[in-house]
């Protein structure tokens, strides 16, 4: 009767959860096929659109470790309902400026929902890991809210794109704002607060020195795209700065009792590639989504290239996409069950890159590119689901938020970066070319999205290959439990 009891509970959690994954869904779907439209609402180029996500994503970065500590520390409902108010007021600003600064601020800040379902994740791993077969109801439960989250992404996808079209810019982009703040109530009201937590200091420090590590990495890519900027010392000097910063921060962490990150998890043999691969896979997940749209948005009367599509059609492009991400995050648990969870995750980033790779022959027509996008989708619908979850029940029982949260915050990393890259390849144009007289990403720049997103994906697969064979499994996270003990 108690294992009943606390089942059900935890099934009542994870449906009001299910509904935050369909908000966040939602903003990753929604704006996406209007991109091209803002871009001349603000009157930028194409190009620039991925200085949203690269912002956004730089933000996140930052946000996710702090917030998944912090969860483990006071409660993930709490930090949930702050990260969803903050998510909610940024998102109330977009509609009212037509200011590219104010609306790239406003648009960063939105990241802040990045951090929802690692906080999701880690709080079901904290009510299941008292019951038997802890780790396939988590797993579960991931794909649960992984198919809430592309759910939302399709009708959000859909909905923008046809909204777009007929409506003005305005009034479109206050139905997501609406939504999340309906998303906070249903938090405050519907989800109980952890059932532990681990309490400590906050490691401030070691905030601020992977802040500035992450600021300096983000911030000289982001200086590579400007005017000279390639060319320009200052910018790879930041780079360099940003990254050197990160040894003092490992050398700071490994010597708190209770630090922000703890770095030893970097050195297992099961979270280590695991954390690799989140980054790797953001390149394409994260880093691509602004390069896909406008590629299908732009004219090839004009450019030779791209589908010319409409905004509802561009988000028939993305509906697609996510159904077979839906598709993916579903079948993870089954088969993960089948084979292993680690053979699963392998064959879940080939997918992804061959899907991408398909597009370097194929890209001419909008069936070759909803084909591409499906094969791709599948695989990164596992992905999503399977990160999360297989961090959980690596990770000892005190670190499950900043474990998961991890995996989100290396995907953000490498999304970040990629959108940087990304960004700078397709202001690559030909001189004299439609591309380099108009507004429109450049050819070559789609060409070096589609290799990289592949070649990233197939590295993470060989990654994989060097986890233990019963890594994620119940049997791995009952000795990750018992191992744990209070530094």
């Amino acid at each position: 009767m108690t294992r009943t009891a606390t089942l059900g509970t935890l099934v009542a959690v994870i449906g009001f959860l299910a509904f935050v994954e369909f908000t966040s869904g939602v903003l990753q779907g929604y704006y996406t096929p209007m991109l091209s439209d803002i871009a001349r609402h603000l009157g930028i180029h194409d190009a620039d659109v991925n200085w949203f996500e690269g912002a956004q994503l730089m933000l996140s970065a930052l946000v996710v470790p702090a917030f998944a500590k912090l969860g483990d520390m006071i409660g993930r409902k709490r930090m949930l309902l702050i990260s969803t108010a903050i998510t909610a007021v940024a998102a109330f600003v977009l509609p009212f400026t037509a200011t590219f600064g104010v609306f790239l601020v406003a648009w960063a800040f939105m990241g802040f929902y990045v951090v929802w379902l690692p906080l999701e994740i880690a709080l079901i791993w904290s009510r299941a890991r008292r019951i038997e077969g802890s780790s396939a109801i988590t797993a579960k439960a991931a794909g649960i809210l992984v198919a809430a989250l592309e759910g939302g992404a399709i009708i959000g996808a859909l909905a923008g794109g046809a909204l777009v079209d007929h409506l003005p810019l305005t009034v479109v982009l206050l139905v997501p704002a609406v939504l999340i703040a309906a998303c906070f109530f249903v938090i405050l009201f519907g989800v109980q607060e952890s059932p532990e937590k681990t309490g400590g200091v906050f490691d401030t420090t070691g905030l601020v020195l992977i802040s500035l590590s992450l600021i300096g990495l983000t911030g000289g890519l982001s200086l590579l795209r400007l005017p000279g900027g390639v060319a320009n010392p200052l910018s790879w000097i930041v780079i360099a700065v940003g990254v050197l910063l990160i040894v003092p921060f490992a050398l700071w962490e490994l010597r708190r009792q209770d630090p922000l990150i703890d770095v030893r998890m970097f050195r297992s043999p099961a979270l280590g590639p695991v954390f690799l691969t989140a980054g790797l896979f953001g390149v394409s997940v994260l880093g691509a989504q602004a390069p896909l749209s406008t590629f299908a948005r732009t004219d090839p009367a004009v450019y030779g290239y791209g589908l010319g599509t409409s905004g509802f059609a561009t988000s028939l492009i993305i509906g697609l996409y996510l159904i077979a991400m839906i598709a993916g995050a579903l079948l993870f648990p089954v088969l993960a069950r089948l084979a292993t969870p680690r053979v699963t995750l392998i064959g879940a980033s080939l997918l992804v890159g061959i899907g991408f790779l398909l597009f370097l022959p194929f890209h001419g027509a909008y069936l070759q590119v909803v084909t591409n996008m499906m094969i791709a989708g599948i695989g990164s619908g596992a992905l999503v689901a399977a990160l999360p979850a297989a961090a959980a029940s690596a990770a000892p029982h005190t670190q499950t938020g900043v474990a998961t949260g991890l995996t989100n915050s290396v995907k953000t990393v490498g999304g970040a970066i990629a959108s940087c890259v990304f960004g700078i390849a397709l202001m690559h144009a030909v001189a004299g070319s439609a591309a380099a007289e108009g507004t429109a990403g450049s050819f070559s720049g789609y060409v070096t999205v589609w290799i990289v997103c592949g070649a990233t994906a197939l590295a993470a697969a060989v990654l994989l290959l060097f986890v233990p064979k019963q890594a994620f499994t119940d049997r791995a996270a009952h000795a990750a439990a018992t191992e744990a003990t209070p530094r």
